[in-house]
């Protein structure tokens, strides 16, 4: 860690340490009656306060302590959004140990890489990945015990598990009466890894100083602008960056808190926003996409959903331009990474932008946006020149700031940081206000003759056919080019559209020697762990495809 310079004349303020047990401890004290609301596993709605959080956390802290558990041990997770998860949340990085979030959606060879990597103590689990955490147990060398996140009568009478526990029975048992330890801000609050698309997966080792930051931050009007007056609903999971740390923001605003559990399915999130009357919402363009074929279909409308927080994947121009054309709902366009904590950009107008005509400003939401503060940015070329922000030269995406990693958990990979910088691997452009776009991961650009061709842009415009449901485009070999692009599309159902309808739907769109030079139709695309489609599966498929000869 870089060590600066002290001045001999220091400031006359209050010592205090950013810690993660200053977020429930506010909103229990300021916004205790505000609810949380959670779909549980078990099928039901159960509510509480942010006053029974703070106290629920308590309790779990003792327990924590009781294990034995230090600081600095880590304490596994695989759950999905709901109150329990929320108590460890705070009880684990509250008191000093850190919370290792596992995405439940990888295989159990993986979960039990990444469990042995980080050298977790103890696994608390939805009682849903039961059989789950069975596979993995047997592969897991460090877990003392393993906690299942339900009462007594739904513990299993028989299992394989070694040390399983109740966790009602658990806090049950514990005292409420606890008191936050203060430590150094810089210790270690939570590990999040990588997907692991390439190798294997790489821990992002988050500080309690970058986490409160980073949620300062992100509340603010021109990043996701949470506030009291909001329902928050994160439709992407808290084993998934820390669903982009909601969990914190919402709580430092005071925010009604909505857990949507495990039941993802259009029709499900439409009824929790009804019922529950949510504002705002977060979430990757795979879940938006059975939202809106959900309310199409049954020719339904929000009543009091106003704004979500698109990311993780581009979001296609016509999802944004259907919420809010159709359905009232302003899109805000993001961009972030892990290795970021996650959030860098969001996509919002300048002043000098809102009296432009419509299609103007939907060209400038349709990129990922400014960089909120706390992040800074910059594109460089190959050599590490750096490039204008002229809104046209395409240039390696380099950032910095108190929420971005300088090396990943244990050293994995060695040194990242480039003079500083950290190497996102995306591709993009800047223009003069300092809009970013990104046009590829700088392993999916297509390179023809030369030329860059960007996949986003020709995936969006696929998407804008009214009879296509997802769309994904890669580079496949070619003699002359080095390399042209191959459209791979999943059709809406009921609806038909011919390869050659679809290249002649690209004309005047883009530079006529971007348009794909074919189109595969597919029942379905690849979609990872965290929701997005896997472009590496999709070049597997078509790595010996055969392009039609001009």
């Amino acid at each position: 860690m870089v060590q600066y310079p002290q001045s001999p004349l220091m400031g006359q303020m209050m010592s205090q340490p950013l810690l993660i047990s200053s977020l429930i401890q506010h909103a229990d004290r300021y916004y205790g009656s505000v609810e949380i609301v959670s779909r549980r596993v078990e099928g039901d709605i159960h509510r509480y306060t942010y006053h029974d959080c703070h106290r629920r956390s308590r309790q779990l802290a003792n327990v924590l302590d009781k294990f034995g558990v230090k600081i600095g041990e880590r304490v596994a997770t695989l759950a999905w959004n709901g109150y329990r998860h929320m108590e460890a949340y705070y009880a684990v990085s509250g008191s000093g140990a850190v919370l290792h979030t596992i995405n439940p959606r990888l295989h159990p060879e993986q979960i039990a890489y990444i469990a042995n990597h980080a050298e977790d103590q103890y696994l608390f689990f939805d009682m849903n990945f039961l059989p789950l955490v069975e596979a993995v147990a047997p592969l897991a060398k460090t877990i003392k015990g393993y906690v299942m996140l339900c009462e007594r009568d739904r513990m299993p009478a028989e299992t394989k598990i070694p040390n399983l526990l109740c966790y009602e029975d658990l806090l049950a048992d514990s005292s409420d009466q606890y008191t936050w330890p203060l430590f150094d801000e810089n210790s270690a609050s939570s590990l999040c890894y990588t997907s692991g698309t390439t190798g294997n997966p790489k821990g992002a080792l988050y500080s309690h100083r970058s986490t409160v930051l980073h949620s300062f931050a992100s509340a603010l009007p021109d990043a996701l602008n949470v506030s009291a007056r909001d329902v928050v609903l994160p439709v992407v999971p808290m084993f998934h960056v820390n669903a982009w740390g909601l969990p914190y923001s919402v709580p430092l605003t005071g925010a009604k808190l909505v857990f949507p559990g495990p039941a993802l399915d259009g029709k499900s999130v439409y009824e929790l926003f009804e019922q529950e009357q949510v504002t705002f919402s977060a979430g990757v363009p795979t879940v938006w996409l059975g939202l809106l074929t959900y309310v199409a279909q049954n020719n339904l409308k929000f009543s009091s959903f106003k704004r979500t927080v698109i990311g993780g994947s581009a979001c296609p121009p016509a999802m944004m331009k259907t919420f809010r054309n159709e359905y009232g709902v302003d899109v805000v366009h993001a961009w972030g990474m892990t290795e970021m904590s996650p959030l860098g950009t969001t996509c919002t107008l300048l002043a000098k932008y809102e009296k432009l005509p419509e299609e103007a400003k939907q060209a400038k939401l349709e990129k990922q946006g400014r960089a909120i503060y706390g992040v800074d940015m910059k594109i460089v070329d190959d050599a590490g020149k750096e490039l204008p922000w002229d809104g046209k030269t395409y240039g390696n995406l380099l950032v910095k700031g108190p929420w971005v990693i300088e090396s990943y958990f244990k050293q994995e990979g060695g040194s990242v940081l480039e003079d500083g910088w950290f190497p996102t691997g995306d591709v993009a452009v800047i223009d003069e206000d300092g809009y970013m776009q990104i046009t590829d991961r700088s392993k999916d650009v297509i390179k023809s003759g030369g030329e860059w061709i960007g996949t986003i842009d020709l995936e969006n415009i696929a998407v804008a056919h009214p009879s296509v449901l997802q769309a994904a485009c890669i580079g496949i070999a070619h003699p002359k080019w080095d390399e042209r692009p191959l459209l791979v599309v999943v059709k809406k159902p009921g609806m038909e559209v011919s390869r050659d309808e679809l290249l002649q739907f690209f004309e005047g769109k883009i530079a006529k020697w971007w348009t794909p030079d074919d189109v595969v139709f597919t029942d379905a695309l690849p979609i990872g762990a965290t929701g997005k489609i896997l472009k590496n599966k999709i070049r597997d498929t078509y790595r010996e495809y055969k392009l039609p000869t001009a």
